[in-house]
């Protein structure tokens, strides 16, 4: 058995919300990407912010992390996004060449 559970998880992170009272994770997809970055943060050579992680896999350590309320989840982040598209100035200088 998978402990937390996915549900056990979900609101742990909403509730471990510092800010306001925005659901931040609301599905298990949501939660499959927080977890996902998080361990390859722990892969790439970050440490781990909870006790009793050596030896355990980095995808155990960052659920256990999200889970006590070590890592939050910032809702609404374009960093990405902004960085794939072009802006409306790079766009009208592309055409005018």
């Amino acid at each position: 058995m998978i402990h937390p559970s996915y549900s056990e998880l979900i609101q742990a992170i909403n509730t471990n919300n510092e800010e306001d009272d925005t659901i931040l994770v609301n599905s298990r997809y949501s939660l499959v990407l927080a977890t996902s970055k998080r361990a390859r943060q722990i892969i790439a050579g970050s440490q781990p912010l909870v006790e009793g992680a050596a030896g355990k896999k980095p995808l155990s350590i960052a659920i256990d992390e999200l889970y006590k309320g070590k890592v939050s989840i910032l809702a609404g982040q374009k960093e990405e996004e902004e960085e794939q598209q072009p802006t409306a100035e790079e766009t009208t200088t592309n055409e005018e060449a």
